[in-house]
């Protein structure tokens, strides 16, 4: 087993003790609710009579439900009103921090915890989301729960867990032009399985990861778990805490240097044991796209359709089901696939940064006749920004609808949806049948700007040749 690596340091610092089972009760220091997963957890607590431990580590917000062009309430949707409802009653009874809509911090759950400081190296974080891996980019240790898991944090502060072994993934080297975070996680996914993952925690590190920004890493974290890993994270360093500093909720004055201290003490040892390690070159990815229905299924945007007879045995049957529900055919270049729609947002891909590389590429240039293009900000302190820096302006003139903050397309439990078969160019995480709102909708995943070059050539096109 691992030894010496953040994960093993942050597991212990948390364990409050063995359970019968084998597992960990684990004490999670934040714990992070939105509209979907909490409404449940709470009538679990008032069937059994009991409340919130410590609603002060309890945040929430609303994200999944919410309308991104009309936000007037009731909402039009009565399921997504009474989700809104019932979560603003719980926080209420509970005493629970309540980021609502028009309180200047709603937004994607995890877009708005690092963005006011709430995210910091050394917790555990929980969320009824299965992409609280995000948070990992921080040298976090966060898992997404289930329902019955949010209950018991809510209840007890604690969670039941097995510990992971401890996968190292080194990526070296200089990113080519044109690649991005989003093009690094989905090649990891690509070359390791969207089962490798199975049993581990992802530690990213090397050279590439040590240039990236907090919003690069989070965008790698965030998609550890379409790798089958149940977490990901990045030891801190100065980047993390450059970003941190004189956030909302990070720590102030005298108490600063002491903290940075004790998350530099939580970096795993240079001689730390890990279970794995997998070593990557930055030379190696290109931007990537996705073809099929997982986020494994991906090619560089200059590579065909892979052959049948060129795939695993055990990825053919899944490959198989791919070449007929995307009607794309083995041997087919993805470079030039029509695309319907094109959809700019997400806990993946909808922070500040990821808008003004969208807008560098957007800027001057125009949407295909024909192609629906929208951008969603990730929370109402990045649309705020966007449009100080005029980034809305630009998206708008090229022909890009400019919306309010929320999850939209990305899961469609909102009015963004696709339509029949529509083709959609996603910055999203995942491309499953269905995921988009449209049972038989179809999903290409690609980074930002690889969204924008689709929607401006109305087919999939390479974002180095703009």
């Amino acid at each position: 087993m691992s030894q010496g690596t953040l994960f093993d340091k942050v597991w212990d610092l948390h364990t409050v003790g063995t359970l019968p089972s084998g597992q960990t009760q684990l004490f999670v220091g934040l714990h992070l609710i939105h509209e979907v997963t909490s409404p449940q957890a709470f009538a679990m607590l008032r069937e059994r009579g009991l409340t919130v431990l410590f609603p002060e580590r309890t945040v929430a917000t609303v994200d999944h439900i919410v309308p991104t062009e009309n936000q007037v309430r009731p909402f039009q949707d009565v399921l997504a009103e009474e989700m809104m409802q019932a979560l603003e009653h719980n926080c209420q009874d509970h005493g629970i921090t309540f980021h609502n809509i028009g309180s200047g911090n709603q937004g994607i759950v995890h877009v708005i915890a690092p963005e006011q400081g709430l995210t910091q190296p050394g917790m555990t974080i929980a969320c009824g989301d299965s992409h609280t891996s995000t948070h990992g980019a921080f040298g976090a240790i966060s898992f997404g729960i289930g329902t019955s898991q949010v209950r018991d944090v809510l209840a007890s502060q604690t969670l039941a867990l097995g510990k992971l072994k401890v996968r190292r993934i080194e990526v070296n080297g200089a990113l080519p032009p044109g690649v991005y975070a989003k093009d690094v996680t989905l090649h990891i996914i690509r070359t390791l399985g969207v089962k490798g993952g199975v049993g581990y925690a992802y530690e990213y590190g090397g050279t590439t990861i040590d240039a990236m920004s907090m919003e690069e890493r989070m965008t790698l974290c965030n998609m550890s778990i379409e790798g089958g890993a149940r977490c990901g994270y990045v030891n801190p360093d100065q980047v993390t805490y450059d970003y941190l500093q004189g956030r909302e909720f990070a720590p102030k004055a005298d108490q600063w240097e002491q903290a940075v201290a004790w998350w530099q003490s939580l970096r795993s040892d240079a001689n730390a044991v890990y279970d794995d390690v997998v070593q990557l070159d930055a030379a190696d990815i290109s931007p990537t796209v996705t073809w099929g229905i997982t986020p494994g299924q991906g090619i560089g945007v200059d590579e065909s359709i892979p052959q049948l007879a060129d795939l695993p045995e055990g990825d053919r049957a899944i490959a198989q089901e791919a070449y007929a529900y995307m009607d794309l055919q083995p041997g087919m270049p993805i470079l030039g696939t029509p695309i319907d729609v094109c959809f700019i947002g997400s806990c993946t891909n909808g922070r500040i940064s990821d808008l003004r590389e969208a807008a560098r590429i957007a800027q001057g240039r125009q949407v295909a006749p024909g192609v629906k293009a929208f951008v969603v900000p990730g929370s109402e302190q990045v649309k705020q920004q966007a449009e100080a820096e005029g980034l809305h302006k630009v998206f708008e003139a090229a022909g890009f609808e400019w919306r309010q903050a929320g999850c939209s397309m990305c899961l469609a439990m909102n009015p963004d949806k696709l339509e029949g078969r529509q083709i959609s160019a996603s910055s999203s995480n995942r491309n499953f049948k269905g995921r988009q709102g449209s049972a038989s909708g179809r999903t290409l995943l690609m980074s930002p700007a690889m969204v924008v070059s689709a929607a401006i050539a109305g087919k999939v096109a390479d974002v180095r040749s703009l």
